[in-house]
């Protein structure tokens, strides 16, 4: 049974630091690109960090760049991202996604673990 499980969240003050892994289990997939996605309450689901297969190319976006980092352990099948300096904004439920390569209709979510960043 594919699966993707987020460990990692919790309580941060703002300005620190937590690390987000997210482990897939089951797949048989080769090539896939793995992605950190945030919803904040009555709000959308959204992109936070992409990494490639091989971890070559990563993608963040504008609101995490030089906070947040996404790398890759491809051995142990699991995908961290590095949340530093985090800011009350950055509080939401993160995601973690697994889409195989030229197959988005395969996509994968995990369910989530909340991060909640107070001063």
């Amino acid at each position: 049974q594919e699966q993707l499980v987020e460990s990692g969240g919790g309580l941060a003050q703002t300005g620190g630091s937590l690390t987000l892994s997210c482990a897939a289990s089951g797949f048989i997939y080769v090539s896939y690109t793995m992605s950190w996605y945030l919803q904040a309450p009555g709000k959308e689901r959204e992109l936070v960090a992409e990494i490639s297969t091989f971890g070559d190319r990563t993608f963040y976006a504008d609101s995490v760049k030089d906070r947040f980092t996404i790398s890759r352990d491809k051995a142990k099948k699991t995908v961290y991202l590095q949340m530093n300096s985090l800011k009350s904004e950055d509080s939401a439920v993160y995601y973690c996604k697994l889409v195989p390569t030229a197959h988005d209709e395969l996509a994968v979510w995990g369910k989530g673990t909340r991060v909640t960043v107070s001063s």
